[in-house]
């Protein structure tokens, strides 16, 4: 009898994968979109922070109360109700223009990615053996960075106050069940309960923690108002939607060469020269002309100096952690960036009421100046590891996601749930 041919782990997730792109690829469209239409619709700078806000917030929520979701019904059908739900709320803004209305679908859509990322990421480091865990990390994040700079192109089809791009995004999230509902592949029985304890990783990492943080607040308000910012200081809907994709582009090109320099030096200079660059950069945006080459290698600049950020202060925390608590600081992390994210919009949304479309620039080289003042001091207090006490950057610890690539992780930690310690009580007939 013929062995059945053995399918390589990236092929098999390729199913997971195509799913994962177009689910950002229709949610990178609403990033670039709302904001843009709020500012038509005659929303106010803080209306168009707080839709930045509730979807950050509703991540949260969906961090904490996701799982329990899965554990109750299952990977595919989790997906599919949530993908359902997300699809719905992408419909939802353009029947009701409303800033409340609109705000409250942001946080549904983010409790929905939430959940649905905590189900692709659990799926990818099921199908992962520790061989190919890094290279099918390092391709999901590959995938994320590039299909959401599609997605955020796409804002340039049609006109931002028609019914058309809300459409067109439902659909790609739709479509983002197809591949995983037929998949042959078997569920994954892991499942990550969240623990969230932020006083202990602070006493892990002080640096890590608070960077995570503040890292949040930056990377929340660029991706709630830097549309805004864009649109309004370019005049182009275009050119916002490429300096924006310029700035995703500069983030992902940096991000490997920053890890493995990381490597070798203290993280936390790494860190210091990232916020750095961030805050020079943008206040050059602030003074230069608006030319559109220029533009773009001003975004390209800006992205790669705060988007590899949360990876190497992330990485720094793990340095200083035992495997066993890789998975609850996986999450930790993620739920307190999510936190600062929360916080970021709202700040950056005053600060642009106080003084115009530069307020958002303004309140990241405040956010970078408070980071590079903490983590100076902390330079001071603490020494750094040498470096063959550091753990390798991995995109599989160091990357925004749910579930840690670390095979040994995964058994060490006393926060996954297996199938089998599952007790799930039938209804009464």
């Amino acid at each position: 009898m013929s062995e059945v041919p053995v399918r390589s782990p990236l092929l098999a997730a390729g199913a997971i994968l195509f799913s994962v792109a177009l689910l950002i690829m229709g949610n990178g469209l609403q990033v670039m979109l709302l904001p843009i239409r709020g500012g038509i619709e005659g929303f106010s700078s803080f209306e168009v922070g707080m839709l930045g806000s509730g979807y950050f917030f509703g991540f949260v929520l969906g961090c904490a109360f996701s799982p329990l979701l899965i554990i109750r019904a299952g990977h595919i059908r989790t997906f599919a109700a949530l993908v359902a739900i997300a699809s719905a709320a992408a419909l939802g803004y353009p029947v009701a223009v409303d800033p409340i209305v609109w705000v409250l679908l942001r946080m549904i859509t983010g409790f929905c990615l939430s959940g649905l990322y905590l189900v692709v990421e659990s799926w990818l480091n099921d199908q992962a053996t520790n061989e190919t865990r890094g290279t099918l990390i390092s391709t999901y994040v590959t995938v994320n960075f590039t299909v959401i700079t599609l997605g955020q192109m796409m804002v340039t089809l049609f006109k931002p106050d028609s019914f058309v791009l809300f459409s067109i995004a439902s659909v790609l999230v739709s479509l983002a069940a197809v591949p995983i509902v037929m998949t042959r592949s078997t569920q994954p029985p892991p499942i990550t309960i969240v623990r969230f304890r932020p006083k202990r990783m602070f006493r892990l990492s002080p640096t890590g923690t608070v960077s995570i943080f503040l890292i949040g607040v930056a990377t929340g308000s660029f991706w709630s108002l830097g549309p805004t910012y864009a649109n309004a200081a370019s005049g182009s809907i275009t050119d916002a939607a490429l300096f924006m994709s310029a700035a995703v582009l500069g983030g992902a090109l940096l991000q490997w060469p920053a890890g493995k320099i990381s490597d070798h030096v203290d993280r936390r200079l790494v860190m210091i020269g990232l916020a750095l660059a961030s805050l020079m950069v943008g206040v050059v945006i602030l003074v230069v002309p608006h030319v559109t080459w220029l533009w773009l290698v001003l975004g390209l600049a800006f992205g790669a100096g705060l988007l590899p950020a949360y990876a190497i202060a992330a990485s720094h925390v793990f340095d200083f952690a035992d495997r066993s608590d890789y998975v609850e600081i996986s999450a930790g992390l993620l739920l307190l960036n999510g936190l600062g994210s929360t916080v970021g919009p709202l700040l950056t949304s005053l600060a642009i009421e106080l003084f115009g479309p530069s307020g958002m620039f303004i309140t990241n080289g405040v956010v970078m100046m408070v980071l590079i003042g903490f983590v100076a001091v902390r330079l001071s207090r603490r020494e750094g590891l040498p470096e063959e006490e550091k753990e390798n950057f991995d995109w599989g610890t160091a990357g925004a996601v749910s579930v840690v690539g670390d095979e040994e992780a995964v058994q060490l930690s006393d926060l996954v749930v297996q199938e089998s310690d599952l007790v799930v009580q039938e209804p009464a007939a």
